[in-house]
């Protein structure tokens, strides 16, 4: 385990390295292309799209079925 010396030097230089890149450079480094995108397009946002809506035809919401309380 690290002791707190070493700690705080670690943090340190992580916020140093931060305060020192423009935030242009940081907004670039945050924004990552999905892999499933990078490697097949649209392909797989395509999938899931049409699997979830047959999914729903499959097993439609069943309605609840209001009764009346005839003992009243």
């Amino acid at each position: 385990m690290a002791s707190g010396d070493e700690l705080v030097k670690y943090i340190t230089e992580r916020v140093v390295s931060y305060m020192e890149t423009p935030k242009e450079e940081r907004r670039k480094q945050k924004y990552k292309e999905p892999w499933t995108v990078k490697w097949f397009g649209m392909i797989p946002f395509g999938l899931s799209q049409w699997g979830g809506r047959t999914a729903n035809k499959r097993h439609p919401k069943r309605r609840k079925v209001k009764t009346r309380n005839l003992h009243d």
